[in-house]
Order: C-alpha cells, then sequence, then structure tokens
C-alpha cells in the first residue's frame, strides 16, 4: 500500500498540537503550542482560558506542521483529532477545525481516544528505531496529569483493543505531582520540578504509607469496560493529604509562603532558583514524595504483570518521563524478565504525532468519523 501521510490535530487539555506523520511509522513534523504560560499564575490549568488559547493557536500551528513537513492541506490522505477524554470545551476547539479541514477538503475524518494515542506514542517510537516485533500479552501504563490507567493490548491484524485492569480512584499521579508541588509553593507544572529536586533529597526522610484500596470502586458497578480478572487500582489524595499534614505539624508554612513569593518573582526559574529557596527538609520532603509515588506506581504496575502473565510494559504518558520512574521500572522489569518501552520525552507528554499515529491503523479499515460526532470529556478506552 502506498504511504498515508495523516495530519493529526490535538488539544485535549492545554496544549495546541498538530503534527503530520507518515503511515503511522515517521514523523514528518510535530509542533506543539504550549499554555504554560498562561496558567502558570493559577497554579493549574483553567478550562475557559485554555478553550481561548486554542482557539487563538489552533490556525496558525496546523499551519506550521504542514509547512514543517513539506505539506498542503491538499496533500494529506486523512485528517485524525481528539475526540476525548479531556476538557469539553478545549477538546471542541480543535473537532470543530478539524470537521471544518475535512469537510472543505473532502478527506476522511478520524476521531481518536487521548489514551489510545498515548500507547500508540511507545508503538510510533519503536518503529522509529526499526523495532516492528512486539511480544503479547502486553500491558500499557497510561500514566499523566489526567490519567493513571492500566490496559490489556490486544492486536488483531492492524486492530488494537484493550481492556482496563486499574485505574485512579481520585487523583491521577501527574495531578499529585502538581498539587503536592504547588502545596510547597514550587510552582506550576509541578511534576518536572520535584523531579529535578528529588535527587537533592534523602528519599527515606519521610516515610508515607501505602494507600489501602480495601473496597471495589463503586464507579465501576454496570460498568460493561470493567474487566473480571484481578484489578490493580490506584489512589494518590492520601499522599496528597500525608504531605499537607507534614507541612502543618512541622510549622513550613512560613517558608513556603516566602518561597512562593520569591519564585513568582522570578519569570523562568532555574534549579538553581528553587535549590537557594528549599532547605533541607523540603528537599527531603520532595524526595520522599516522590519515592512514594513511584514505588506505588511501579510496585502495582508489576504485581498486574505477574497476575496476567504480561510479557511487555508500555509506561507513557506525561510521567513516564520522571528520571526516577523510568529508571524503577528499567531495574524492575529486567528483574521479573519484562521488555519495558517508554516514549522519547517530546512524545511523553501530549502531542499530535501520537494521534496522527493512533489514527492510521483506522485509516486503513476505513474506521472514519460521521460528521456529526462531539467531544466526549470522560471517554473510555476499549
Amino acid at each position: 500500500m502506498a504511504d498515508a501521510y495523516i495530519l493529526g490535530i490535538e488539544s485535549s487539555c492545554d496544549e495546541t498540537a498538530a503534527a503530520v506523520v507518515r503511515s503511522g511509522e515517521q514523523v514528518v513534523s510535530n509542533v506543539v503550542f504550549s499554555q504554560i504560560a498562561t496558567h502558570q499564575p493559577y497554579g493549574g490549568v483553567v478550562p475557559e482560558l485554555a478553550s481561548r488559547e486554542h482557539l487563538r493557536a489552533i490556525v496558525p500551528v496546523v499551519r506550521k506542521a504542514l509547512a514543517d513537513a513539506g505539506h498542503t492541506y491538499q496533500s494529506v490522505d486523512a485528517v485524525a483529532v481528539t475526540q476525548g477524554p479531556g476538557l469539553a470545551g478545549a477538546l471542541l476547539v480543535g473537532i470543530s477545525y478539524a470537521k471544518a479541514l475535512a469537510f472543505a477538503l473532502d478527506k476522511p475524518l478520524i476521531a481518536v481516544n487521548h489514551l489510545e494515542g498515548h500507547i500508540h506514542a511507545v508503538l510510533l517510537e519503536e518503529r522509529r528505531k526499526g523495532n516492528h516485533e512486539l511480544r503479547f500479552p502486553l500491558l500499557a501504563l497510561v500514566v499523566s496529569g489526567g490519567h493513571t490507567h492500566l490496559y490489556l493490548a490486544k492486536r488483531q491484524d492492524d486492530c488494537w483493543s484493550y481492556q482496563n485492569v486499574g485505574h485512579t480512584r481520585d487523583d491521577a499521579a501527574g495531578e499529585a505531582f502538581d498539587k503536592v508541588a504547588k502545596l510547597l509553593g514550587l510552582g506550576y507544572p509541578g511534576g518536572p520540578i520535584v523531579d529535578k529536586l528529588s535527587t537533592r533529597g534523602d528519599p527515606y526522610a519521610v516515610r508515607f504509607p501505602a494507600s489501602q484500596l480495601k473496597h471495589r470502586d463503586r464507579n465501576d458497578r454496570g460498568n460493561a469496560q470493567t474487566y473480571d480478572g484481578p484489578r490493580f487500582d490506584f489512589s494518590y489524595s492520601g499522599i496528597k493529604t500525608a504531605v499537607l499534614r507534614y507541612v502543618e505539624t512541622h510549622n513550613l508554612q512560613g517558608s513556603i509562603a516566602e518561597r512562593r513569593k520569591a519564585l513568582s518573582a522570578i519569570s523562568q526559574p532555574k534549579l538553581e532558583d528553587y535549590l537557594l529557596h528549599c532547605d533541607k527538609q523540603t528537599l527531603d520532603l520532595v524526595a520522599s514524595f516522590q519515592r512514594a509515588m513511584v514505588e506505588d506506581l511501579a510496585g502495582k504496575t508489576l504485581a498486574a504483570a505477574r497476575a496476567y502473565d504480561i510479557e511487555t510494559l508500555f509506561i507513557t504518558g506525561g510521567v513516564a518521563a520522571n528520571q526516577e520512574l523510568h529508571q524503577q521500572f528499567e531495574n524492575d522489569a529486567a528483574k521479573e524478565g519484562l521488555s519495558v518501552y517508554f516514549p522519547s520525552r517530546p512524545l511523553s507528554t501530549d502531542n499530535a504525532a501520537m494521534i496522527a499515529a493512533a489514527a492510521y491503523p483506522k485509516f486503513l479499515a476505513r474506521d472514519y468519523a460521521a460528521m456529526d460526532f462531539s467531544a466526549e470529556a470522560g471517554m473510555v478506552l476499549k
């Protein structure tokens, strides 16, 4: 079959992204416009602001992706866009633009699940390296600011299907990183800051109890997507509360207020700026928090891998860029005799190349979206 060039569009949260990918395996262009500066003063993503920024950025971002790829609107073979999950208003900006584009150009329109995009980011990375062989069964951990999910992934010919065997009951892992960073006056986004600072503290200085999930998730009742086998759910609201209690019992509020004020006066703080305003107690707390998060993510994922006799692990999503998490999984997977794969850093965070890559099997199957489809903020991957 001739090469297919797919234009991908992603606008599920706070990145406006567009990319051109050839046949699901070569990134020809990949453009991401980040809204971090817009949301930084608020310590998190403000949905209304995100939608407005997407409206401003969507046209120039798509134009740049096409120009970088040496393509025109007419020369691509299909348009792919994120349908969900994500922020409804943000999703609608990308979907509305993709619909208009596909209609005007008379091109196939493909709707993609954002979570499947993260899984295909790993596949895209491996195809770029020339690795087209994977051992099954395969387990994928999708871990980011909005999602912490475990999926059993199956492939039949070019089509992929997924069964959820674990998810977070409350905060996603990346959300916990961001909230703890905000609590400690370290700014937004918190994950990269915590990762860098954690190497400067004692990861065993503060003991955090492991999360206890004694009851079945009430949200799973009657959910057709719930798998019948053993479940490996996550919970991160408890560790966030434990950090808050530590701050209160050790009277850290004053130093946190000073740190927040000092860092807010610096437009783009560097590592040395953070270190200048963090004492040993804070660095130990940050390192201990990260250690507890990484051990929980790795421990439950490896337990699921043993329960389902897994051959291959995918670790993907924004938190997959965390260096300690990366190292922990590589070490643990080696002990278990598992193959473990990660996307590169540019493909870990939200991007449109993963959306175009995930659309390629649908393009081959002619699984096109009807023009009346809409955003699904809580879209399930199946």
